[in-house]
């Protein structure tokens, strides 16, 4: 199966047209909490493991399969696109059918002297909100009892 692609107008619109699917936000927790999409819910894929350092999160796989189910519509995003690609390989790896990554993710995907090439979430204008509540990380591992 491949993995589709889409630049953030398009996952809204994914999003939009289909009530049932979710958009996983696979950024840290911290990223997450300073603004995510409306309706997203965290489950890292890297997590902090000191300054500036970043490791696989351990817990993704599981925490993802016992709140997820396997054939739900999920639209995967992290802060550029490059993450969350790794995301969507891991779920299809663990038997997830409908992925979609988005490309430029919340923060947009910039070149290599850092002009934005594709508009990120939050720079096209899409739904953002700061609440937390069930959408946070602690939620979803306490949901899949990790």
């Amino acid at each position: 199966m491949a993995i589709k692609q889409q630049v953030p107008p398009e996952a809204y619109e994914t999003l939009k047209n289909n009530t049932d699917a979710l958009y996983l936000d696979v950024r840290t927790e911290g990223e997450f909490a300073a603004g995510h999409p409306a309706g997203a819910i965290n489950i890292p894929v890297m997590v902090a493991r000191g300054p500036g350092q970043m490791q696989l999160n351990l817990e993704f796989d599981e925490v993802a399969e016992k709140v997820i189910p396997k054939n739900k519509k999920l639209v995967v995003g992290c802060m550029a696109g490059g993450r969350s690609q790794r995301a969507c390989e891991m779920l299809e790896e663990a038997g997830f059918t409908d992925l979609t990554n988005v490309v430029g993710g919340f923060g947009g995907q910039r070149d290599a002297s850092g002009k934005v090439v594709v508009a990120g979430w939050k720079e096209a204008g899409l739904p953002v909100t700061t609440d937390l509540g069930d959408a946070a990380y602690a939620a979803q591992k306490a949901k899949a009892g990790v």
